[in-house]
């Protein structure tokens, strides 16, 4: 192997190693750290992008009652794809994720007492993240949310890249 090569490959083994880091998984022995709905006020709003090959729209409303509340919506080609219903909410000192799915006519993906979960892995002022699920602040106006989808036996992480609407 020339030395170009082995540059060539050292890069492109960096960029993957750095491209995994967006998302970390959950480990019960390492558990959640301590973190509240403070922390993570600046999720908060409307937001829109681009993903899955379409418009993805997120509304997170500020905290209330112990939790956050979202809804998702994904259009492709002028048409709802689904919907999500999540929730972050502040449980035993640390934070949660609960997600459910639903198709256009809001028929629910999940069995009915069964949603998504997501724990807490990592927490800093600028990034949050979740089991497989990240959150990233770049500015106030913009955010970008990391999520690993699994299908036929591979994981893939998909970027979503949001900027924040002005009502």
């Amino acid at each position: 192997m020339t030395l170009k090569h082995r540059f060539l490959f050292f890069f492109l083994l960096c960029c993957a190693f750095l491209r995994a880091q967006n998302t970390i998984a959950y480990s019960e022995e390492q558990g959640s750290p301590a973190a509240s709905l403070e922390d993570v006020q600046w999720i908060a709003g409307h937001w829109q992008g681009e993903a899955l090959g379409g418009i993805t729209e997120e509304i997170w409303t500020p905290a209330l009652g112990g939790s956050m509340m979202c809804a998702f919506k994904l259009v492709v080609d002028g048409k709802v794809k689904f919907y999500e219903l999540v929730s972050l909410s502040e449980e035993e000192g640390t934070l949660i994720i609960r997600l459910k799915h639903f198709g256009p006519a809001l028929h629910g993906w999940e069995e009915k007492d069964e949603a998504e979960v997501f724990r807490l892995v990592k927490i800093s002022p600028e990034k949050v993240w979740f089991d497989n699920f990240t959150f990233e602040k770049v500015n106030e106006n913009e955010m970008n949310i990391y999520v690993v989808f699994e299908g036929k036996g591979e994981k893939k992480e998909v970027q979503f890249n949001y900027r924040r609407v002005h009502q």
